[in-house]
Order: C-alpha cells, then structure tokens, then sequence
C-alpha cells in the first residue's frame, strides 16, 4: 500500500492562504481568478490509482474528485487530493492550502471554506461546483472529527 504521506503537494507548506491572498486578491475579473486557478491545479500532483482507492471520492462534484487524509506523529492531518475537472483541481488546490497540517481542533474550530469567501471565489461558482465544494469542506470536517483525539 503506498502512503498517502507521499502524496506530496506545496499546499499548505510553499503556497500558503498568504500567498493565495496576495495573488487573488488584485484580481477583478473572473477570468483572472480562473486562470490562476487551472495554474494552481497544475501545481497538484496526480494521485495514482493505489491513492486515489484509498482516499474518498466525493458525491456532490461536477467532476469526479478524490480527497485522503492520513493522520502524522505530531497530531496534524496531511490531505491528499485530485480531479478530473481544471477548475476543480484548482479548487481542491485552495482547499488543501487552507487545511493541510492541521489539528483535526483546529479544523473544527474554522468553516474549512472561509479561504474562498476571502480570495472572492466562492460568490463566482456555478451552482454545481459551490455544491461540490461544500462536500468537500464536509469531508474535510468529517475527517477532523474522524481524527479527533
């Protein structure tokens, strides 16, 4: 079985929600913001098969997606993840940097989707992708609650 914990990606370490704030932030226009989201999903590594059978794939989303989280020494969540869809990549993208290496408290404490509200993401999804990705903030507080100590 491969770990998960190789399932590396810069989310959360390299690109952090600082980062993301001062690139999405000057943008206006939508397309600015989707162009930098199918640039961010490139960033994401593709799970390969073996990962992708042990994450879950979530119901709800336009395109098939796939979100793991394996529980680290220290008490932190690493989340793994990927997507058929660009944009969808790009979104798991935003997630992963707003929850990787956390506590499963400090994930609780947090809506996991406040990084969108603040980077003017959100507001701008179709219906069907805002509902994929208020499964995928539930899946990530499912596994916080799944790894509470």
């Amino acid at each position: 079985m491969t770990n998960p914990l190789y399932a590396g990606h810069p989310f959360g370490t390299t690109v952090t929600a600082e980062s993301l704030r001062q690139l999405f932030t000057p943008l206006q226009a939508w397309e600015d913001k989707y162009r930098q989201l199918i640039l961010l999903g490139k960033q994401l590594p593709v799970l390969s098969e073996e990962l992708k059978a042990q994450a879950k794939e979530i119901a709800g989303c336009e395109n098939r997606v796939w979100l793991g989280t394996v529980g680290t020494t220290d008490g932190k969540l690493h989340f793994f993840g990927d997507s058929e869809g660009r944009i969808v990549r790009g979104l798991l993208a935003v997630l992963l940097t707003a929850v990787e290496g956390k506590s499963a408290a400090e994930l609780l404490a947090q809506d996991p989707l406040t990084l969108f509200d603040e980077l003017g993401l959100r507001a701008q999804l179709s219906a069907s992708r805002s509902q994929g990705l208020s499964a995928l903030g539930e899946a990530v507080n499912d596994a916080a609650r799944k790894n509470q100590a």
